[in-house]
């Protein structure tokens, strides 16, 4: 059975040393999503079925199909047996590009890569140079890690997903996008960042993920100079974030973290 909503309830058995409890749980749902760029199927990603005009727009600008948001011109969520499709479309000059370097990717929950048709199409990415860096206070780092908790509805119902936050150079979180992947919250809280023509040298991002290679790269595509990740960032992420010149922060936990890139733009207490 298809669901439409992100979770949905279940009834099972709960084992505690020798007792056996009946419960209903609330359980995060994973659906196929495809992309769909006028008319033809370029991506299907598992993602929650919420947010997904965020995602669409998102996906759209990290992936380097879009120049801009003006590029989108509109997206249709048709709800199908099996899935959803996000019908998009998007200007002739970016359709053309993205025919001429078209992949195929079926994602999975976590993996921004999976199906790419080559090594070297799947290391492709619109990376930016940051020139503009930000300034911002340990204590700001720490109070946003502590602030996003109770954002995080869907995994505070369900404990299965991600959150992906656009935070203030003070600490404030000023908005959250939950998915069961990762790299999927990242992407819909771009794509409701660009809606909002948010000036994304005014705040960095939290996520409560690693800080996977996708993670640092979908966050220079367009331009943000900070990530700060709650678990361990890759070998591979760090080296994309001293390419980009942007601040990498992980284990972002416990009122502590480690920066992996950009020591001289955290300020101290």
């Amino acid at each position: 059975m298809f669901y439409r909503e992100p979770s949905s309830v279940h009834h099972v058995s709960k084992f505690q040393l020798d007792v056996i409890s009946e419960l209903q749980d609330v359980v995060a749902e994973e659906v196929p999503v495809g992309l769909i760029f006028n008319g033809i199927s370029h991506a299907v990603m598992m993602a929650s079925p919420l947010d997904l005009t965020d995602f669409a727009l998102g996906f759209s600008l990290t992936e380097g199909i879009l120049n801009n948001v003006e590029d989108l011109y509109s997206v249709d969520v048709i709800t199908q047996e099996n899935g959803i499709e996000l019908q998009c479309e998007i200007s002739s000059e970016c359709f053309f590009r993205l025919k001429d370097k078209r992949r195929s990717l079926v994602g999975r929950t976590g993996c921004g890569i999976c199906g790419s048709e080559s090594l070297e199409l799947a290391m492709l990415s619109p990376l930016k140079n940051i020139t503009q860096k930000l300034m911002v206070s340990s204590h700001a780092i720490t109070k946003s890690i502590h602030d996003i908790v109770p954002y995080q509805k869907l995994q505070s119902l369900t404990g299965a997903t991600h959150a992906s936050a656009w935070v203030s150079l003070t600490g404030e979180v000023l908005l959250v996008r939950e998915d069961v992947g990762r790299h999927n919250a990242l992407d819909k809280l771009i794509g409701a960042l660009a809606k909002k023509k948010q000036d994304l040298s005014s705040g960095y991002v939290l996520t409560t993920s690693r800080g996977s290679y996708e993670m640092v790269q979908k966050t220079a595509s367009v331009g943000i100079g900070m990530l700060v990740a709650i678990s361990a960032p890759t070998a591979l992420a760090i080296k994309i974030a001293k390419q980009c010149n942007i601040t990498l922060i992980g284990f972002a936990r416990n009122n502590q973290f480690v920066v992996y890139n950009g020591t001289e733009y955290i300020l101290k207490n």
